[in-house]
């Protein structure tokens, strides 16, 4: 395949950036859209000029760091897949892509398509964890009983990989699709509930001081989430929010 790319370049977060439009032919359809990435880079290279940074690890789609806006949609076409994932298959010859980073106040562009996801560390940091006595013989917790249900829909929500696409594509650039996976995982548990009411409270405070939008319900963020996090989860957290802010 002979393709033209319009990749977003920008020197820094102080920059304004630009499209910049290269051409990439002989294209492999086996190929995934980050080997392609990788083909282009070592021509612009090769041409004595500077590679695009972006973001990736695993490209096993685990890790949740290959964050790219492709033709509009937060990892490019199909679903259910991270960008790592997706194959130049799903596009046709001359086709024209664009591809940019993810836009959201609370993730700024560090170069290039690579954003600073920090603001979910920072979340994270503020409540989503289980604090443990590790002093003394502590409980086995594979004999703590938990019904099936709450340990399904708490497995469901632990499959986030906190890549952030439900902010890239949310209108309001909310986070709570994110948060609440987060709250929900250890909400279901026994093991989190002691903690439940402040890790709640800490963690929608922490979102909304990272300069997050509202959410609206609008749904883009579940049809775009690479993992498929259910929308049941915001209404969980939202219902622990006020039932927390009611008795703490």
């Amino acid at each position: 395949m002979n393709l033209t790319l319009k990749v977003w370049r920008q020197d820094g977060p102080n920059d304004k950036g630009r499209m910049e439009t290269f051409k990439v032919n002989d294209v492999s359809e086996h190929m995934s859209f980050l080997e392609m990435m990788d083909v282009l880079n070592e021509q612009i290279i090769n041409d004595g000029g500077d590679p695009i940074a972006f973001d990736h690890d695993c490209r096993e789609g685990i890790c949740g760091m290959c964050s790219m806006y492709i033709n509009g949609e937060a990892h490019g076409p199909g679903r259910g897949v991270t960008t790592c994932q997706l194959h130049m298959r799903e596009f046709n010859d001359g086709d024209t892509i664009y591809i940019e980073p993810w836009r959201a106040k609370a993730f700024p562009v560090v170069k290039d398509l690579m954003v600073d996801r920090s603001a979910f560390d920072r979340v994270i940091q503020a409540g989503g964890y289980v604090s443990v006595n590790t002093s003394g013989n502590t409980q086995d917790a594979n004999a703590i009983p938990i019904e099936k249900e709450n340990a399904d829909a708490a497995f469901d929500a632990a499959t986030c990989i906190g890549c952030g696409a439900c902010v890239a594509t949310c209108k309001n650039s909310s986070a709570m699709l994110f948060v609440s996976a987060k709250v929900s995982q250890f909400s279901l548990l026994p093991q989190g509930e002691p903690e439940a009411a402040d890790r709640v409270l800490k963690m929608v405070n922490q979102m909304d001081l990272e300069g997050f939008g509202n959410c609206t319900n609008t749904g883009a963020c579940e049809v775009e989430c690479p993992k498929g996090i259910s929308l049941e989860n915001i209404a969980r957290m939202n219902r622990e929010y006020l039932k927390a802010s009611l008795t703490k």
